[in-house]
């Protein structure tokens, strides 16, 4: 690397403290901020290897594995088994390898300065390394939520900063070359539901027994749902002393806290908290302070402080870490789009599911046979999306997932941006994550699931105690996986596959659980609450000024969101692009990352 850049990033860095590796030769390998207990590394000959991350092995596990590399085709079977999440960083007869997580919480982008190709965990460290401007088609297709599709979903918000895909490696070679390869494949889906509870609840254990030390307090969300509640399990198990946090939603109908209390019964030295929401930060607070927002927009913006809080809360008493459930819902259940290969496979199981879901969600029947006799391609599905932006979703798609949709306020220019990515997608004949449509719509929302978790692994940086979401490991993610996906998801039973996995460990009253309570009146007293910011927003909006938004129909969302006649969700997405590009206009270190910074360069 060229010194210059090492200079730059030294200067990214800020007051924090630069460390370097080299490759065999001498020159700078990885350059960054990362604690030691971020990073297990090793040097064997002229190979070197490091996973950033929480992995379960130790430098001597590491360094006996990359005895086996001669190659940078020998490191992922050399690494199999290994469970976690986290970056694999290795340096092979001068060739840089790199990859992230294929559930996309841990990423890699790449871009040219300097005259080498340098890699980094972090957009904004390369924006900021080469000056990058802001790609407003990327941010315009934000607008649209978690619903923009693969791969357009993975673009980078800088001209000239690149993503690697999750699932694939990045490979710089000598002579500057940049090669590409996949790494990641799906396992069949083949397994009875049994079995592959079993082989999800072993991944479980591996997973959260990674991250908690016998006799060791832990922090813990406890929602009284499954997902959370099978880690609080799970973590007891493991010898962990439990500070949980329940949220008493203030809705009348709320039955969190009636099943959190039952757990809390069943669990072994765990200290309780429960919050009211008079207790608690409101929804939307702390739209206006300066705070690094990460590498794009989140809707984590409407509970930001209030886990700030929480999280203070728990290292109060003692916590390191903190656990969540989040991921759960994305990873251990298909969408119901399964039902169109069930059809094929076994038409009488796929007639009854799919009477199953159209009796649940109350659809016509014309709009079931129809999404379920459509054969069109995902390329197709892109280029009607293309034309349908401005056209709300209404139900379950049975397709290839759900729709991107634009709220009332995108502008005519932020639907064309949004319609010409999509098009040229289709154009370039995108494939699916896979070839069945079910398939690909559980892999996309085990992604989807990735995402957050990052972006509240950031929020945990913020708060300084790490936000881990074990669902979201590559390896439960696989497990999962396994399943067959009309037994994981079923239209007459909740979470059926996590149901099996923890019968024995978990209450079986809390399994029998098929509610899932909201926040409606916590994130509408929110926006009263900071509708003084809001209406600042509405007269002086930056997706106005970057032609994103019209002015007139923003501002009515903002003063009026009680009216508003879609999902809460558009405003939230819309809160989030909004803040994230005001955040931009402070410069930002990464101080106490708990990211790999890592710039590893070809010369």
């Amino acid at each position: 690397m060229a010194p210059g850049l090492v200079g730059l990033l030294r200067e990214i860095a800020g007051s924090a403290a630069v460390r370097v590796l080299s490759h065999a030769s001498g020159r700078p390998w990885l350059v960054g901020c990362w604690p030691d207990e971020e990073l297990t590394a090793c040097a064997v000959g002229d190979v070197r290897l490091a996973l950033a991350g929480t992995c379960s092995l130790n430098p001597a596990e590491l360094a006996a594995r990359a005895r086996q590399i001669t190659d940078a085709a020998h490191i992922e079977p050399v690494l199999s088994g290994v469970h976690g999440c986290f970056h694999v960083l290795a340096s092979v007869a001068g060739h840089t390898y790199a990859r992230g997580s294929f559930s996309g919480q841990r990423r890699v982008y790449r871009a040219e300065a300097g005259g080498v190709t340098v890699l980094a965990g972090q957009s904004r460290v390369l924006a900021r390394l080469t000056g990058a401007e802001l790609d407003t088609a990327q941010l315009a297709l934000r607008l649209s939520g978690d619903t923009v599709p693969h791969p357009l979903g993975w673009g980078v918000l800088w001209r000239g900063v690149h993503a690697v895909l999750p699932g694939t490696a990045v490979e710089l070679v000598r002579d500057g070359e940049v090669r590409t390869r996949r790494w990641w494949d799906p396992p069949e889906a083949q397994l009875p539901l049994e079995e592959a509870a079993a082989g999800l609840r072993e991944a479980l254990e591996r997973a959260v027994a990674l991250r908690v030390r016998a006799d060791e307090v832990v922090g813990a969300d406890l929602s009284g749902g499954m997902d959370s509640t099978s880690l609080c399990f799970l973590a007891a198990r493991a010898g962990a002393r439990l500070v949980t946090v329940t949220m008493n939603a203030g809705a009348s109908t709320n039955e969190d806290l009636r099943y959190a209390t039952q757990a809390v019964g069943h669990l072994p030295r765990v200290e309780h908290l429960v919050f009211e929401p008079a207790d608690l930060p409101a929804h939307f607070s702390g739209l206006d302070e300066r705070v690094d927002l990460g590498d794009e927009p989140s809707a984590v913006v409407r509970t930001r402080v209030e886990q700030r809080y929480l999280a203070e809360r728990m290292r109060a008493r003692g916590a390191r870490l903190r656990l969540s459930g989040f991921g759960g819902d994305q990873v251990i259940q298909s969408n119901p789009s399964y039902v169109h290969g069930l059809l094929r496979h076994s038409p009488a199981a796929g007639l009854r599911h799919a009477a199953g879901w159209r009796a649940r969600h109350r659809r016509p029947l014309g709009a079931v046979m129809r999404a379920l006799l459509d054969r069109g391609s995902y390329a197709a599905w892109l280029a009607e999306a293309a034309g349908l932006l401005r056209t709300p979703v209404t139900a379950d798609d049975l397709r290839w997932g759900w729709r991107p949709h634009l709220p009332p306020w995108a502008s005519e220019q932020a639907v064309q941006l949004c319609r010409e990515r999509l098009l040229a997608a289709a154009r370039d004949a995108t494939e699916p994550l896979h070839r069945e449509r079910g398939r690909h719509t559980w892999l996309a929302g085990a992604q989807s699931g990735g995402r957050l978790a990052g972006h509240l692994a950031h929020c945990g940086q913020l708060a300084a105690l790490p936000y881990h979401s074990p669902y979201c490991d590559d390896a439960v993610i696989a497990a999962a996986l396994t399943a067959r996906p009309h037994e994981a998801t079923s239209p007459w039973s909740y979470k059926p596959l996590l149901a099996a996995a923890m019968r024995g460990l978990v209450p079986e009253a809390i399994l029998c659980r098929t509610t899932k309570d909201q926040f409606g009146h916590e994130w509408q007293g929110g926006l009263r609450r900071n509708r003084d910011t809001l209406a600042a927003w509405a007269e002086d909006s930056r997706l106005v000024a970057a032609g994103l938004a019209d002015e007139d129909a923003l501002r009515r969302a903002l003063l009026s969101p009680q009216l508003l006649t879609g999902k809460t969700a558009e405003l939230e997405t819309t809160l989030g692009v909004e803040a994230w590009l005001r955040s931009l206009e402070h410069q930002h270190t990464p101080h106490g990352t708990r990211e790999t910074n890592s710039a590893p360069t070809t010369r």
